[in-house]
Formats: structure tokens, C-alpha cells, sequence
């Protein structure tokens, strides 16, 4: 029998296909005039990585419909926007992190003016590639709208900022909740959202996906910070250590190291009680959350 992190991993890496092809169809290509913002974007877009948040996507809407190129586009739009966060958080006047991905940040290899034009066209043609999609009208409208607000000053931009504020100082767990729901847990939440939106999902299974998506977000960003320090630039594509040096507000530094993984563990077992209410169609989303919990990068 194949093991369950095997069988996901197939899954992962069919679903990131679908992905790859949707964004390679959509970006301009990298000889396009202007070159250098073409081959920036499309490094960072393409410099690999779990593909997580359109995963989550198109599972949710596979709970109910079993092709998934109606919801791809939308897929590839989230993961647009991740990828524009993590280029803006590269860059020297937030965390200046030289690595991403095991290669080079964008800025460091194409400075820092492009890299912010790539990652700030990523964000805007988001929102044109999910009109792109074949749903209808009334659901492109509610994306684009619930997109740009878990995006900007009301959800990742907001996190973002007292992210900043908080660098050296000592934050409470009200503060460092801001700071990783917005940052993190939401993007992933409303990934699984627009998964069951698109699938037309009932609202009573509506509520149960979204409280499994806060909770692997939250469970997702509490392991990230604990591989900050046990993991390894090897295994991460990143460097290690800098959240302890730049004084980031994290759960480690908070909780301690046990309790975090306590924290995360409890997380993850809550996640799939909730997502095994919906029955035998969810086993993937119970298997991903312990996949996530016992990740190394």
C-alpha cells in the first residue's frame, strides 16, 4: 500500500501542473518588451514551491465537482498573490532576505525597483486572470472583491505592517495573532473558500471549510516559525535564523518552542475533526493537515 505522504505528494505536484500551465498561458512571456519585468515575474512565479494555497483551492472544489479547469484560473490568482507577498517580503526594506525558493530573491537578481514592478504587476493581473474563468459573472465579481480586501490594508497588508512595528519589541498574543492571521491563515482560509464557492458548496459546508482553513493556516505558520529554527537552508530554500535576528514577533519567541509544536499539533488534530464531518470525500484534506504538520520545508 502507498504511503499516504507519497499519494499526496502525487496530488500536490498534478494540481501544481494545472497551475503552472494556467500562469504560463496568462504572464507575458519573458521575451516580451519590457523584458527585465517579464523574466522577474516570471522567475519568482516559476522558482518552484508547494503551490499550497491553489491546492487548497481546487481540493475544496473537488469536495463537489471532479474537474478542476473551471476553478484553475482562480487558483493560479491566489497563488499570484502569494507570490507577490513573498517578493515584497524579500526585499531590504523588510526582512532582506538575499533566498527564496533555494535561489536567488528577486530582487538580488534583478534589483530592487524591478522586483517591486513584478511583484506589484502580480498582484493587479490577479484579478484580470480571474475574470479569465469560465464561472459566472456574480461569483468573478464576489472573487475579485473578497480578494483585494484579504490583500490589502484590512488583511496581508495590515499583517504585514505591525509585523514591522512589532521587530524588537515585545508583543502579546492578541498582537501576534493580528499579526499571523492576516499574514497568513487568511490567504490560506479563503483559498478553500473560493475552492467551495465555485463548487457551489452548501453554506452549512461553507462554515465547516472555512473553520478547517483557519485552523491549518494558523497550524501552517506556527510550523513555518518553528522551521526558522530547526529546519535548514537545505530543505527551506531560505535562510535560517533570521526571524531571531531581526526580532520578528513569531510563536516560538512568544510560547516557546514546545508549546508551539503543542499549539500546532492541537491545531491540526481539530482541523480534521472538523473537515471529517463532510465524510469520506475529505480524506485528502484530513491527510494534507498532517502532511503540513510534519513538513520540513
Amino acid at each position: 500500500m502507498m504511503d499516504v505522504n507519497v499519494l499526496i505528494k502525487k496530488d500536490m505536484k498534478e494540481k501544481q501542473e494545472l497551475v503552472n500551465i494556467a500562469l504560463d498561458r496568462f504572464l507575458p512571456r519573458k521575451d516580451e518588451y519590457p523584458k527585465d519585468i517579464h523574466k522577474a515575474l516570471r522567475y519568482s512565479t516559476f522558482a518552484g514551491g508547494k503551490r499550497l494555497r491553489p491546492y487548497l483551492t481546487i481540493l475544496a472544489y473537488q469536495l463537489y465537482k471532479d474537474k478542476a479547469e473551471m476553478i484553475t484560473p482562480v487558483a493560479a490568482a491566489i497563488e499570484m498573490v502569494h507570490t507577490f507577498s513573498l517578493i515584497h517580503d524579500d526585499l531590504p526594506d523588510i526582512d532582506d532576505d538575499e533566498y527564496r525558493r533555494g535561489k536567488k530573491s528577486c530582487h538580488t537578481v534583478f534589483g530592487e525597483g524591478v522586483a517591486l514592478l513584478a511583484a506589484d504587476s502580480l498582484l493587479i493581473s490577479a484579478f484580470e486572470l480571474i475574470t479569465h474563468s469560465e464561472l459566472p459573472d456574480r461569483l468573478k465579481v464576489q472573487f475579485v472583491n473578497e480578494l483585494a480586501h484579504e490583500s490589502g490594508i484590512k488583511g496581508l497588508i495590515a499583517g504585514q505592517m505591525v509585523d514591522i512595528e512589532s521587530e524588537g519589541k515585545k508583543v502579546d498574543k492578541k498582537t501576534l495573532s493580528f499579526i499571523h492571521n492576516n499574514k497568513t491563515a487568511r490567504l490560506i482560509n479563503l483559498s478553500l473558500r473560493f475552492g467551495a464557492l465555485g463548487a457551489k458548496a452548501p453554506a452549512k459546508d461553507l462554515k465547516v471549510i472555512e473553520d478547517y482553513g483557519n485552523k491549518i493556516g494558523m497550524a501552517f505558520q506556527i510550523i513555518d516559525d518553528l522551521l526558522d529554527i530547526e529546519g535548514s537552508k537545505a530543505t527551506l530554500g531560505k535562510t535560517i535564523g533570521k526571524d531571531e535576528i531581526q526580532g520578528k514577533a513569531t510563536f516560538p519567541s512568544v510560547f516557546g518552542i514546545e508549546e508551539s509544536r503543542q499549539m500546532a499539533a492541537d491545531l491540526t488534530e481539530q482541523a480534521k475533526a472538523r473537515i471529517a464531518t463532510l465524510g469520506d470525500r475529505s480524506i485528502k484534506l484530513r491527510i494534507l493537515a498532517d502532511y503540513l504538520l510534519n513538513r520540513k520545508s
